[in-house]
């Protein structure tokens, strides 16, 4: 029989050992997590999240706020009220698709990963699967592109809501002078072309214009749109690192599926 030292000194080898084998496999496991899709895929999902949902509120805050004050004619606005209604179903359509696009996408790049498929022996790829990786790339771009058009159209109610902001700080300021300069200055909403130019009023003045700006629903359809454009740049910057990631994953799969390939990234 083995001495009691010896047979405590074996198990303590065998017990380091399995401890050694279980944390090289947790590195090879976090070594295949690709870290550009992973983070790309958080900021696209906040990012359309924060576009989708405060985009939604925002634009029925701005139709209330056109039929009390600056088109109190339904049928001035009716297109308008279509425009906003289409698009806010619009917008539950890019949630759903850039929701499962983003975990596509982040599925493929943990089976592009190098470590991943060392993982999983000799690297085998096939014509269809670079086609399919190709695609990627191409849908990426284009709606990389998309959305920066995206980004510059939410860009433009926020300008909108801080002029009348900014001529409402005007109508506060001290140096104004009397009432008589207070009635004279005006936001004519129809300058900006999403009303029609015989809406009635259209154009508000002075202290009726200083009390839209205290209202709820311009307060918070201000910060709203706001932030639905931080979201759409938020999914801009997410789309182009997801560019840049699937390139290269593209660009492994090409070089890996040569015969004369030798090198290992």
């Amino acid at each position: 029989m083995k001495p009691a030292m010896e047979t405590a000194a074996e198990e303590n080898t065998e017990q380091s050992q399995e401890r050694k084998g279980c944390f090289e496999c947790c590195i090879k496991c976090l070594g295949g997590v690709p870290y550009a899709s992973l983070v790309a895929t958080i900021l696209c999902f906040s990012g359309v999240a924060l576009f989708c949902g405060c985009g939604h509120v925002a634009l029925a805050g701005t139709v209330a706020i056109l039929e009390q004050h600056f088109s109190t004619n339904t049928s001035d606005h009716a297109l308008l009220s279509e425009v906003i209604q289409l698009v806010q179903y619009v917008i539950y359509g890019i949630a759903s698709f850039f929701f499962l696009y983003g975990i596509i996408l982040l599925a493929e790049g943990f089976y592009t990963t190098s470590a991943v498929k060392e993982l999983h022996g000799e690297f085998k790829t096939t014509a269809c699967g670079r086609c399919i990786s190709g695609m990627f790339v191409f849908l990426t771009y284009v709606l990389g592109v998309a959305w920066l058009g995206v980004f510059g159209f939410s860009a433009v109610p926020v300008f909108m809501f801080y002029n009348i902001w900014s001529t409402c700080e005007v109508i506060r300021s001290p140096q104004t002078n009397g009432t008589a300069g207070v009635e004279q200055i005006c936001v004519d909403i129809r300058q900006y072309g999403i009303i029609p130019w015989n809406a009635f009023p259209g154009k508000i003045c002075g202290s009726a214009l200083e009390n839209i700006c205290n209202t709820n629903e311009f307060y918070v359809s201000y910060h709203l749109f706001i932030v639905a454009c931080a979201g759409a740049g938020a999914t801009v910057i997410a789309l182009l690192i997801y560019m840049m990631a699937t390139t290269y994953n593209y660009a492994v799969l090409k070089f890996k599926s040569r015969e004369d390939c030798c090198t290992k990234f």
